[in-house]
């Protein structure tokens, strides 16, 4: 394991940002050797967090949630963090090169299964909870900037199997890390999503049929359109250890903060267009322990 490990070790959901210019000038004197680091061999971090996010995919409204997470490294089969859940990469890496990730990935998706707080959008009934799985796989590179840094690209392919919106998403990401102290770090995540046509029906298709509220409340009727993006994004995370020592494990601190824009059949259904927003703001505070 590199040091790389440590924001997505202790981070809410495996998404992060950070600047490559400040960064770089950092580390020149960082006294970290990846084989002496508490992520060389088996580790185990765990964590919980609260988020403050968008009630469902293109509110306007915001709600609190809490976050719990695990990440690790357990005989050779790596634990990571995905936002609402986990991928295991059974791929081990050897040190120096690139770094290959093949496994599979799960999550699950609430999106208006609760804390529906737009009393309209409520009017048109809550849904089912999606659970998603399937393949994921990417590659890293360590050492671009500096000694102690890497840039990662990964893509997570999810099917529901719990009989909510049967559809297929496609999940593409490219995130840079890097230390900035001894006992500071910090990653830059940047991504979209694409969504088939039975995931787009489900959670942005407008039917009055559906609509239990008062008359002369119901939104406009929409019809998807399709398959397609949903929304692009991306992510800042800061990760702070409070013994001043990155490579030693221990209690850490978490920052994240984070932009996405929907698209296309998230932006144009009336859930979002008239009784929400296609700007998405995330804000995300944690504590995590590694050993």
């Amino acid at each position: 394991m590199h040091i790389r490990t440590l924001a997505a070790a202790t981070a809410l959901s495996a998404i992060a940002l950070a600047a490559p210019a400040f960064a770089q000038d950092q580390v020149a004197d960082v006294p970290i050797e990846p084989s002496e680091t508490v992520f060389s061999g088996n580790y185990l971090s765990l964590g919980v967090g609260a988020a403050y996010s968008p009630s469902y995919t293109g509110s306007d409204d915001y709600v609190f949630n809490v976050l719990p997470i695990v990440q690790g490294s357990l005989g050779g089969i790596d634990i990571n963090p995905r936002a609402g859940g986990i991928a295991l990469d059974f791929i081990q890496d050897k040190p120096g090169g690139p770094g290959i990730d093949l496994g599979v990935a799960a999550r699950i998706r609430g999106n208006r299964a609760g804390q529906i707080k737009d009393d309209v959008v409520e009017f048109y009934g809550e849904l089912d909870t999606a659970i998603e799985v399937g393949p994921s796989a990417g590659i890293s590179f360590p050492a671009v900037l500096n000694p102690y840094d890497s840039l990662s690209l990964k893509t997570d392919v999810l099917f529901d199997v719990s009989g909510a919106h049967d559809g297929m998403t496609v999940a593409p990401s490219v995130t840079y890390f890097t230390p900035l102290s001894q006992a500071m770090a910090a990653s830059l995540s940047v991504g979209t999503e694409w969504a088939d046509e039975d995931f787009q029906d489900y959670y942005f298709r407008v039917d009055n049929a559906a609509y239990t509220g008062p008359a002369g409340q119901q939104l406009p009727a929409f019809e998807p359109r399709g398959g397609g993006f949903t929304s692009v994004g991306a992510n800042l995370l800061l990760a702070f250890d409070l013994d001043g020592d990155l490579a030693n494990g221990g209690l850490g601190l978490i920052v994240i903060g984070g932009y996405s824009h929907v698209l296309g059949d998230a932006a144009d259904t009336p859930f979002t267009s008239i009784r929400g927003s296609d700007d998405q703001w995330l804000g995300a505070v944690g504590v995590g322990y590694t050993f």
